[in-house]
């Protein structure tokens, strides 16, 4: 296949520019101008980025299926411009916490994903207890990192106090693989969660858990890294004092979320359930400081943290109730595109890197993955760059719709999605292709 007459962007460039791409086997094989080589697809008017690659999704296959499942939110990826996404180990039945578990995991999602797929392992509580070190050791093969929380309310998958945290960080450095961190202080949301509950508002889940909570779990993490051969990164950050932090330390990274960047703790009492994530939306304040912190790189990148609930689980009557977690992986892209690239917040190259090339690099997938290169995985999006769409339930694929950004007027129509040189988007066929991918050689930050 050739894809002619697009604006193609390029890793040595900072603007696209009107290229070929010659698809064979998957993989990119050239750039250039004139080229030819079989079936050619005309991409006149369009923009073609590297696919997206969302490193922070829950599609719950196997286990709580009934909020989504792969085969639905990786229909929701592709249909949102995201080629790749990497599963969180604790949101299955059972955790993906030893080699087994993720056996078994991969053997459910065989033939049901639209999109290249990539896990972590995680180190709950139970799963330390039960088999540490040994189940990281048998795990780093398969996965991209380990996913661990200083605060949880899953049963299943029960916190790290931070002695052993640091015991797996050292792991961790000695089998090359990075830690993740969901950075609450449990002490903290503890104490102030009995005060919040006299509250009847909804923004009372904020007031659990407001920005000092990030900041003193963030200030611990970092400390109990600080000088070890280990790469830690700090899951959905929506705290600017959070990113100075981390800022400091330099094999420490982290990334954000479009709903930190969107909303407040102010819109909760407007929107209600569909705003409620877990962490929550911070104050006002924030939201500038987070835009400006990820265009001058002190955040690494952008993931949807997608984690979608039925709405008898959404509206249950009560905000301390009602589940934490919305729908995102459509909605990435299209997010970032509008309000970041077309508001002149970041740069199409910036955008680039915060969706596609950073995390590929972050989580060992970069040989593969997250850039428009010779020998690459040919996975493209084509995009009208100017034609305006609204988010609806009817064009909305993941099981879960309740998402704040119902409704929302994006800029940036994707028109064709390629997932190794296959035309996986617009679905003429309901045929998903996705394949299971390992990491790599691990970059750093």
């Amino acid at each position: 296949m050739v894809i002619k007459n697009g604006l193609v962007l390029t890793p040595d460039s900072e603007n696209p520019k009107k290229l070929d791409l010659l698809i064979a086997d998957g993989k990119i094989i050239d750039t250039g101008t004139g080229l030819d080589g079989g079936e050619v697809l005309d991409a006149k008017g369009l923009l073609i980025l590297p696919g997206g690659i969302d490193a922070h999704v829950h599609f719950n296959t196997p286990g709580y299926t009934h909020r989504e499942d792969f085969y639905h939110g990786s229909m929701a990826a592709i249909a949102g411009g995201v080629t790749t996404v990497i599963d969180m180990p604790c949101t299955s039945v059972p955790p993906v916490t030893n080699k087994a578990n993720l056996l078994k995991k991969l053997e459910n999602i065989q033939g049901k994903s639209f999109v290249d797929f990539a896990f972590y392992g995680g180190v709950s509580i139970q799963a330390f207890e039960e088999g540490f070190p040994e189940f990281m050791e048998e795990l780093a093969p398969y996965v991209c990192g380990f996913k661990t929380y200083f605060i949880s309310g899953m049963e299943t998958f029960e916190r790290l106090d931070p002695f052993r945290f640091e015991m797996v960080l050292k792991k961790a450095g000695e089998i090359k693989r990075p830690v993740l961190l969901h950075a609450e202080d449990y002490e903290y949301v503890m104490g102030a969660t009995e005060f919040a509950k006299e509250n009847r508002n909804y923004s009372a889940y904020y007031h659990s858990r407001p920005e000092m909570a990030e900041i003193l779990a963030v200030q611990r993490a970092c400390k109990l890294a600080e000088g070890k051969d280990v790469q830690l990164h700090i899951v959905h950050v929506g705290t600017s004092e959070a990113v100075k932090i981390i800022r400091g330390y330099e094999n420490v990274t982290c990334e954000t979320c479009p709903h930190y960047l969107e909303f407040t703790w102010e819109d909760l009492d407007r929107i209600g359930p569909p705003l409620k994530t877990t962490p929550p939306v911070k104050s006002p304040w924030n939201k500038k400081k987070l835009w400006d912190y990820l265009n001058d790189g002190w955040i690494n990148h952008v993931a949807s943290d997608h984690a979608p609930a039925p709405e008898e689980e959404k509206f249950t009557g009560s905000v301390w109730t009602d589940y934490s977690g919305i729908p995102g992986v459509q909605t990435l892209f299209p997010y970032i595109y509008t309000f970041g690239y077309m508001k002149g917040r970041i740069s199409l190259k910036r955008l680039v890197q915060v969706l596609s090339e950073n995390p590929a690099k972050r989580f060992g997938l970069f040989s593969k993955k997250g850039s428009i290169e010779k020998g690459k995985d040919a996975d493209l999006i084509l995009i009208d760059p100017e034609k305006e769409w609204i988010l609806k339930e009817d064009n909305f694929y993941s099981m879960g719709k309740i998402t704040p950004f119902m409704g929302y007027r994006f800029t940036g129509e994707i028109k064709y999605v390629l997932l190794r040189g296959k035309i996986v988007y617009p679905f003429t066929k309901l045929h998903p292709t996705g394949e299971f991918i390992t990491p790599h050689t691990q970059h750093g930050p």
